[in-house]
């Protein structure tokens, strides 16, 4: 086994001796002292190091000075390029030099460790001063936080626990607030945010970074109603604190609340990082939010960070899940850096929006004009690409150009693009063959995208197989319950529909109410349930609606009644599909915007065939552009026809 420290347990070497015939400097021993700290700060070279080391202990220096010295000696060394080996025995060697052993340096001997060797490897050197010193060595408040750093850095909660266990059998200083903050660090970088907070609710003194690490503790954990707690607290809140309360919210699915924070923020002239400005740009992707992604990109353009590739590269992501394909092109093209996070975010955005040739054309303009190496998420938007538009024999060929020419093992959620691909095609059973001989284990979006297929054709045998596989990997997954219940109900196998309803009420399972958002002319994003009558111009929308369906009728619309699965009269259908989110949306958005407009909703689940039908007839009839953004992909309606071409 390689040891890390070699002969850590064996008495240092002595110091270098002082080449031959060196001369000693006549200076008084303060310039003396001052001369070699200029001379150890700037040191090109590990040798020119080492010299200077020589003349440090030899040399008739004031006493307090050597160890401050040598802990700048120490500092310089880390900071120069390793050589072959790692310099450890010789660090060892510099604490060495002065007796006895000073706590200082070895603060400084621990934090050189930490800088240059394994993560745990201070441990490791901490224990090793306390064997050979014992109680002769008082250890510095910053000897313990350098192991919390440690333990932060290699993500050991052992570690943590152990560096906050020395702090205070040791040092005592688990009340040092540097301390404190550490181990808070330590703790809430190993995910441990109760003991994060334990240590802070113990602190007699805290200041902005405690507050701070104990909201991005929260944050990070999902637990924004403690950190809106804490956050609320603060008695100071500094960029770090907003920021995180911003993408707390954003990788929590609560877009409004993340622009409420970011909006707030901007206003009280925080500064904008390209974190926070990351974080506001996820939320307008969430929510679809077209005025507040334009609000978003001024405020990225006049901190100076328009050309920054992270949030270019996010901004085109953001104006694709808004409906603005073009925008997100734009954006695209007038990039001066591009990496592959950028090409893989228009890749997939032209995917969704059913511009296959155009995704499919830009990935050959990546790998062959601009020479950036695609990864496995740049094959994910292709595939997804030939998915949507019923490409069978391009997605097979991406597939093995993935592993042939580029080396990028399949992982299930490029096998869960294949599936898809060969599932809206027709081709269900090869869909299963695949799913059978794949070389990794498949999660639940490979039998979901299986599942869905089943619904598209009619597979209700293969159906139940494949649902029994998605309630092992999801039991508490409604969605593919009320699937494989759809299924069984089109094909008319009403006592196996009953079945499965009794086991959803068994697993106490409540279906997600299908909810559509659509954002006003003035920015503010409306709601709309199923059936709601929550909104307060509820009267209008519905009566507008009614209007609205008999003039489609004169075009000839008949509601595809097979959209309601429920086992009631074809009248009682009939009502059920008039009260669907998405259509309460198109119904305020025509009342709002007026004809020759453009109405763009997005849904949380996937759009039903009637909706489907209604919106392709009403974007003919009223001359609108109707853009929907389902739990697939986007629907663009104009003229009568949709941009998926069937494939949803």
């Amino acid at each position: 086994m390689v040891r890390l420290i070699p002969r850590l347990h064996a008495p240092p070497p002595p110091p270098p001796r002082v080449p031959a015939g060196l001369p000693l400097p006549l200076l008084p021993a303060p310039a003396l002292a001052a001369t070699l700290l200029e001379a150890v700060s700037s040191s090109p070279s590990l040798p020119h190091l080492r010299h200077l080391h020589a003349l440090a202990v030899r040399l008739p220096l004031p006493a307090t000075s050597l160890p401050f010295l040598l802990s700048r000696l120490l500092r310089r060394l880390a900071a120069l390029p390793p050589p072959p080996h790692a310099p450890l025995p010789y660090a060892l060697n510099v604490f060495s030099a002065v007796s006895p052993p000073d706590p200082f340096l070895a603060a400084a001997l621990l934090r050189f460790a930490f800088l240059t060797q394994p993560p745990l490897l201070p441990f490791r050197v901490f224990s090793h001063l306390r064997r050979a010193h014992g109680a002769e060595l008082p250890f510095l408040p910053f000897a313990f936080s350098t192991l919390a750093k440690s333990a932060t850095a290699s993500r050991s909660l052992p570690a943590a626990a152990a560096a906050h266990a020395v702090s205070v059998l040791v040092g005592g200083f688990d009340r040092h607030r540097f301390v404190e903050n550490s181990l808070i660090g330590a703790y809430v970088a190993c995910g441990d945010v109760g003991a994060a907070r334990k240590v802070f609710d113990e602190m007699v003194e805290k200041d902005v970074i405690s507050w701070t690490s104990i909201v991005v503790a929260y944050t990070r954990s999902g637990d924004m109603r403690s950190a809106e707690e804490v956050f609320g607290r603060c008695p100071v809140k500094d960029m770090v604190a907003w920021t995180a309360m911003v993408t707390g919210y954003a990788q929590n699915a609560m877009p409004v609340k993340a622009l409420e924070v970011f909006d707030r923020m901007a206003e009280l002239g925080m500064v904008i990082d390209e974190v926070s400005l990351t974080g506001a740009i996820s939320a307008c992707a969430q929510l679809g939010a077209v005025r507040r992604a334009a609000w978003v990109q001024e405020i990225a353009e006049r901190t100076g960070f328009g050309n920054n590739v992270v949030v270019g590269s996010g901004l085109v992501d953001m104006y694709a899940k808004c409906g603005l394909i073009d925008e997100a092109s734009k954006v695209f093209y007038g990039m001066q850096e591009k990496n592959v996070y950028t090409y893989s975010s228009m890749i997939a955005g032209l995917a969704s929006h059913g511009r296959a040739s155009e995704a499919i054309a830009l990935f050959k303009e990546m790998v062959n004009r601009a020479n950036v190496e695609p990864n496995h998420v740049t094959f994910i938007g292709v595939l997804t690409a030939c998915s949507h538009a019923g490409m069978v024999g391009e997605g097979r060929y991406y597939f093995a150009q993935m592993k042939d020419k580029y080396g990028i093992m399949p992982s299930a959620d490029h096998y869960a693009c294949m599936v898809d691909l060969l599932g809206r095609a027709g081709l269900v059973d090869e869909a299963l063959d695949l799913v059978r001989s794949m070389s990794v284990t498949p999660h639940g979006g490979v039998w979901g995208a299986l599942l869905g297929a089943c619904r598209i054709h009619g597979k209700s045998e293969i159906a139940k197989v494949v649902a029994e596989h998605l309630f092992k990997l999801e039991p508490e997954s409604i969605g593919n319950y009320v699937l494989l219940s759809n299924i069984l109900a089109s094909a008319g196998k009403w006592e196996e529909v009953s079945k499965v309803r009794i086991l959803m009420r068994k697993q106490r399972l409540k279906k997600d109410p299908a909810v559509s958002l659509f954002e006003g002319r003035d920015g503010l994003v409306h709601q709309f349930f199923a059936g709601d009558n929550a909104h307060p111009r509820t009267h209008e929308i519905k009566k507008a609606l009614l209007e609205l369906v008999a003039k489609l009728k004169l075009e000839g619309y008949v509601p595809i009644l097979s959209s309601i699965v429920y086992d009631v009269n074809d009248e009682e259908k009939e009502r059920l599909l008039m009260g669907h989110s998405e259509k309460l949306a198109l119904s305020f958005g025509l009342l709002t915007l007026g004809s020759g407009c453009t109405i763009r909703i997005i849904k949380n689940l996937r759009i039903c065939d009637d909706c489907h039908l209604f919106m392709r007839l009403v974007s003919r009839v009223e001359s609108v552009e109707i853009i929907v953004r389902d739990n697939m992909r986007f629907h663009h309606f104009k003229n009568g026809e949709c941009s998926c071409g069937g494939f949803w």
